[in-house]
């Protein structure tokens, strides 16, 4: 698993400015100005090889009013579902009353704590940091996170204790592991026992009865597979309201951990906000995702209309994804899932060979020219593959970091294409050749070396 990160601290000290830092996102909303966060937002991250998940909270005023109190229970939440939590105060603002009583509750919580001291450049980091000591924590981080100071060596600290990632994690001897991921209530547990066959997982009609991934090995036309769903058995007499929230922890988790993700929604809802939040994560981890829209049989054909044009308009930029209309208490639509499934989990582990990769770069560049760049066109010249889940594939050239996105996208539909790759995004990098007279004095490039050869006979023959 990879660990949970939990950002704390009162309003206005940096938390979301660190969240994005550490997810190299601007996903959250920042501004100097106090109390734009207030739900939990959730990110990835990786510092070198190691992966994390981060929580961005609320700021923590201390206040008894009903929004405070709101935003404090879901940064309990956060810190409930945290490995770890990073504690942030204001550098710049000193030690406040809020922080103490803030300190107070985080030590009696029962989780590593990081104090991280924020907003440092240009002060003092010793003088700084001697008078949050008085916090009384051991960890203690001067940082700045706007830029960037101080950010390696803390998440070096944070993540000293949890052990390093060990390659692909979805990459098992169990075969093909798919997430089932979705809302509450929206029908996870019925699909996996649909797609088992049997009542494995305990279903009824009430949302927020998930509450750790449930593994379920099982075999397909041969092949072995292994189910992760977000759901635990949990009677509904001992379900409270903490475990009746949708835990997004455990979805990004099963996410993180799948080679095929297939994510549910619910028909009568249309894509939530929650939905695309979910969606998002999964594109952002690269895998190879199927969306089945459930409680398909519930609606009339009107209804039915409606939700196809508002998924086909919503989702447009996503359309290499397949997409299911089903009903898994009744089974309609399902037995088609498992089919993509396989050729989804074929195409993101799929080798590539760079002779083929090249044919195909060649073709594309054929078909159309990269734009010229101050006179300039830029060459790419050959590819080749860099990774598989999700398959990655690397071209070779000249100035290829001014390649324009429009044309990296044009090479990426290309490639998804020309290789038919089902249900799986495929990323593009580029790598620029070396000069080798880069950083070298007094030596003359070819062309230069020609020039001052004809000048000097030139001037031979002026005398």
């Amino acid at each position: 698993m990879n660990p949970v990160l939990a950002l704390v601290g009162r309003p206005n000290v940096g938390k979301s400015t660190l969240f994005n830092r550490l997810t190299q996102t601007r996903d959250a909303l920042v501004a100097d100005e106090p109390g734009l966060t207030r739900d939990r937002k959730y990110g990835r991250g990786r510092i070198g090889e190691r992966p994390y998940i981060v929580i961005d909270t609320g700021g923590l005023t201390g206040d008894t009013n009903v929004l405070d109190e709101q935003i404090l229970k879901q940064a309990l939440y956060a810190i409930d579902e945290a490995d770890a939590v990073i504690f942030l105060v204001d550098g710049r603002a000193g030690l406040t009353t809020a922080d103490e009583v803030l300190a107070q509750r985080l030590r009696a919580l029962n989780r590593p704590i990081h104090l991280v001291i924020n907003k440092c450049e240009r002060l003092q980091k010793n003088m700084i940091e001697a008078e949050f000591y008085a916090l009384g924590f051991a960890h203690v981080h001067a940082v700045s996170a706007s830029h960037g100071e101080g950010i390696p060596d803390l998440m070096d600290a944070v993540l000293a204790p949890f052990p390093p990632a060990t390659g692909d994690s979805a990459a098992g001897a169990d075969g093909c592991r798919v997430a089932i991921i979705g809302r509450p209530n929206v029908g996870k547990s019925t699909l996996v026992n649909r797609l088992l066959g049997e009542e494995r997982m305990v279903t009824y009609d009430m949302p927020g009865t998930t509450r750790d991934s449930v593994e379920v090995p099982f075999v397909w036309q041969n092949q072995p597979y292994v189910l992760i769903d977000t759901a635990g058995v949990r009677r509904r007499g001992r379900v409270d309201e903490k475990i009746e929230k949708f835990s997004a922890i455990k979805s990004l988790q099963s996410v993180e951990q799948a080679n095929v993700v297939i994510m549910v929604m619910d028909a009568r809802d249309g894509v939530t906000e929650q939905d695309a939040h979910l969606l998002g994560y999964v594109l952002e981890a690269g895998k190879s995702f199927i969306l089945a829209v459930n409680k398909w049989d519930g609606l009339d054909n009107y209804q039915r209309e409606r939700v196809r044009t508002e998924v086909d308009r919503r989702l447009d930029f996503i359309d290499y994804v397949p997409v299911y209309y089903i009903s898994a208490l009744h089974g309609s639509g399902v037995g088609l899932l498992m089919h993509d499934v396989a050729e989804a989990y074929a195409s993101a582990m799929r080798e590539l060979s760079t002779p083929e990769l090249t044919r195909m770069l060649e073709a594309a560049l054929q078909a159309h020219q990269p734009p010229l760049v101050q006179g300039r066109r830029i060459k790419l010249r050959y590819a080749h593959q860099g990774g598989r889940n999700p398959p990655v594939i690397i071209v070779h050239g000249n100035q290829t970091e001014r390649v324009p996105e429009a044309y990296r996208r044009y090479l990426s539909n290309m490639y998804r294409e020309a290789l038919k790759l089902v249900a799986t995004p495929l990323r593009i990098e580029f790598r620029s050749s070396d000069n080798p007279y880069a950083g070298r004095r007094n030596v003359l490039t070819p062309r230069q070396v020609e020039k001052r050869r004809r000048l000097m006979k030139h001037l031979k023959k002026g005398r």
